[in-house]
């Protein structure tokens, strides 16, 4: 096998662009006033009753007390979402969003599945199937949409080395990696050339890729790296990919459906102050998409859902573990919203799933199939095959329907 000094090169450059976010886009093969369509994986579990926190159920304080934020009206509390609910304060934009009607949490959703382990239940979630697929349900949905025989050239473009599973399927996706999101330190670059400067193969191709960046001898054998910029500034990753994916969307001959993903959810330990950095990434995020998309933010819909929920009782490091049911958001000028949907099943003890998690009341399929019909324009017939193992249940009244 060959590796390229070049291939290496970007190889190593691709590999800590974007973080833990990654995006992915396809297209519908219409005009400018197709719908638009977002998917957002949040990977790591997040903690449903942290972000929508059901502060009028009186059974909440039993279990969590150590994790719990004010109350809205309180200094640093939760933003009130109708008297029940309340939002956590690191969502302060899409709390606007949830006030001009675009923005619909739904509680206590779960996936048809009941494993707690990452790995399975994010293959299950972007499968959308009872069983593992090598192909996911957003390309399914994408395949199904009339008129896709239009465009030979593909259909999709992915941001990073791999396509998420979510999209990979029949409908062509293409790759694309902007050039200036988030680099690593030089000190990474340092060690992984000291790592392979042994190796006969690798060694020469990572020094002449990182001289070619412009790294020094100094810098790979051994020196103090150069320090950040004199502002600190870091550009967050969630952010520019969002405003990537927004102005690809938005442009007349662009895509219309786009995937991205954000980690940092899995919240074991010292959930108050860990869960507010990647909830404000997402919140970030969600607005550099609405200004980027610019008009077109009122012809889109956003789906953020997350693998599993955690459980509803703080465990002993001051974090949750990994649960059942938990939250999911519809945002965007499309979105019926301006409330909490979802059943709410009561945090009793006889109430709780397995009496550890909240008990799932909506499959997280029926919301996703909900949009696809009444927004992308997916046939009703065919959500049976987007989603095999279902009839094509769907959650009704998500989206403004023209």
């Amino acid at each position: 096998m060959m590796i390229r000094r070049r291939s290496a090169l970007l190889g190593l450059a691709a590999s800590w662009t974007m973080g833990r976010s990654s995006l992915a886009l396809a297209g519908t093969g219409g005009g400018p006033d197709d719908p638009r369509f977002v998917v957002i994986i949040l990977r790591g579990a997040l903690d449903g009753l942290a972000a929508v926190t059901p502060y009028g159920d009186p059974d909440i304080v039993a279990h969590r007390q150590g994790l719990l934020l004010p109350q809205p009206g309180q200094e640093g509390g939760l933003l009130d979402l109708g008297g029940f609910y309340g939002l956590h304060p690191a969502l302060a934009g899409m709390h606007e969003l949830y006030g001009a009607g675009q923005m619909l949490p739904i509680h206590a959703v779960a996936g048809h599945y009941r494993s707690r382990s990452h790995f399975e239940a994010q293959d299950y979630l972007e499968s959308g199937a009872d069983q593992r697929l090598d192909n996911g349900w957003l390309n399914r949905a994408v395949a199904a949409l009339p008129g896709q025989g239009r465009r030979p050239d593909g259909y999709g473009l992915a941001m990073g080395l791999s396509v998420p599973l979510l999209l990979r399927g029949s409908a062509h996706i293409g790759t694309y990696a902007p050039a200036a999101s988030q680099h690593p330190d030089p000190a990474l670059y340092q060690q992984i050339a000291a790592l392979n400067a042994a190796d006969p193969l690798t060694g020469p191709a990572f020094r002449d890729g990182l001289k070619a960046r412009g790294f020094s001898d100094s810098l790979m054998e051994g020196a103090p790296a150069a320090s950040r910029p004199a502002d600190g500034h870091k550009p967050d990753p969630f952010s520019v990919l969002s405003t990537a994916a927004g102005q690809m969307l938005a442009a007349p001959q662009g895509p219309r459906v786009a995937a991205l993903e954000i980690g940092g959810w899995d919240t074991h330990a010292g959930q108050v102050g860990r869960l507010k950095g990647p909830l404000g990434q997402l919140d970030r995020g969600v607005q550099a998409l609405r200004e980027a998309l610019g008009a077109e933010w009122r012809r889109t819909v956003v789906l953020a859902m997350t693998e599993f929920g955690r459980t509803v009782r703080m465990n002993g490091t001051g974090g949750t573990d990994h649960g059942t049911a938990t939250v999911a958001f519809l945002l965007g000028g499309a979105v019926a919203g301006g409330r909490v949907g979802g059943t709410w099943p009561g945090l009793r003890p006889d109430q709780l799933f397995e009496n550890r998690d909240l008990a799932p009341t909506t499959d997280l399929r029926a919301v996703a199939a909900g949009v696809l019909r009444d927004h992308l324009g997916v046939p009703h017939g065919a959500l049976a095959r987007v989603f095999p193992g279902t009839t094509g249940e769907t959650v009704r009244g998500l989206v403004r329907v023209a």
